[in-house]
């Protein structure tokens, strides 16, 4: 019989209070698109003037209250309309990522009947895509058109940051073979490798943000000179770009310690009146003396 007061009694007090729910985004949303989230009651009857939205911070692994904003692309906006609370956010990004809630402000609500259940959803993105070529710096990138001599070996990779790590492919315009592969391998090429190659890169989630980029590979003759070749002319490239460097340096200095020489040289000797001229007991610049003559002292 106790037992039976007691159940009755935990669900008469779960009963007296309303739960609090959470509605969302509920298609992948792209980064830069608006978000906007709902808190309400599932009874009408209730405040919901007393309830807060929060998020977790995964960096800082605690909850903490999602506070209305706006600065640049970190704008936050919160509204109450008739019984519901409203989040809007009008470029989402990565950043922005949940879990979300709804917890109640008052304090003789406890955990869990104070908070909704948790709303998470994942920002998809997909980057520019870039091109490298192996033995070479990631900076440099790959031109529009590369330029190698017949019988090189030519090893592209192709990468993007996304959300989900997109499934990558190659193509020749004009052949029907796909290669599944980010890095295109083209070993001791010809005549016959010459022509435009194309990268795809596709989300696995959202289709629309498949991206791809295209290149022409142009293949000289063997005996070319090594500056007409794409690495050759990098190489002038940041040769030159050394050498100006090297004599600016060497201007600068030449320049600054000229002036220190002059600024040096252009000082003359203390301007000392008293090495100019006699000074008498009668001057204005005399000395006090307790020798009677009238000889000048200097």
């Amino acid at each position: 019989m106790k037992v039976l007061l007691f159940v009755a009694a935990v669900a008469l007090i779960h009963g007296s209070y309303a739960t609090l729910l959470i509605k969302g985004p509920t298609q992948p949303v792209l980064e830069g698109e608006s978000i906007t989230l709902e808190c309400l009651y599932s009874d009408s009857e209730h405040n919901i003037s007393h309830v807060h939205f929060e998020v977790f911070s995964k960096y800082m692994e605690r909850w903490h209250v999602v506070w209305e904003r706006s600065w640049c692309y970190y704008s936050v906006y919160i509204e109450q309309v008739g019984d519901s609370l409203f989040l809007t956010i009008p470029r989402a990004g990565r950043y922005y990522e949940g879990p979300y809630r709804c917890v109640s402000d008052f304090d003789n609500v406890t955990a869990p009947e104070n908070s909704s259940q948790l709303l998470e959803f994942k920002v998809h993105y997909m980057g520019e895509l870039s091109l490298t070529r192996e033995g070479y710096s990631s900076y440099l990138g790959v031109p529009q058109e590369l330029k190698v001599r017949a019988g090189d070996d030519v090893v592209v990779k192709c990468s993007a940051s996304s959300s989900e790590e997109p499934s990558y492919s190659w193509q020749k315009e004009g052949d029907d073979w796909i290669l599944p592969l980010s890095k295109l391998t083209l070993k001791k090429v010809s005549k016959e490798s010459e022509g435009q190659y194309t990268c795809m890169a596709e989300h696995p989630s959202v289709e629309s943000l498949s991206k791809k980029r295209t290149i022409t590979i142009t293949v000289l003759p063997e005996d070319s000179p090594w500056y007409e070749t794409t690495n050759g002319r990098l190489t002038l490239m940041t040769s030159a770009a050394a050498a100006a460097l090297v004599v600016l340096v060497l201007s600068m200095s030449v320049f600054l310690c000229s002036r220190a020489k002059q600024t040096k040289t252009s000082k003359g000797p203390i301007d000392d009146r008293s090495q100019k001229k006699p000074i008498y007991k009668s001057s204005v610049e005399s000395l006090p003396s307790t020798c009677g003559d009238k000889q000048p002292l200097v």
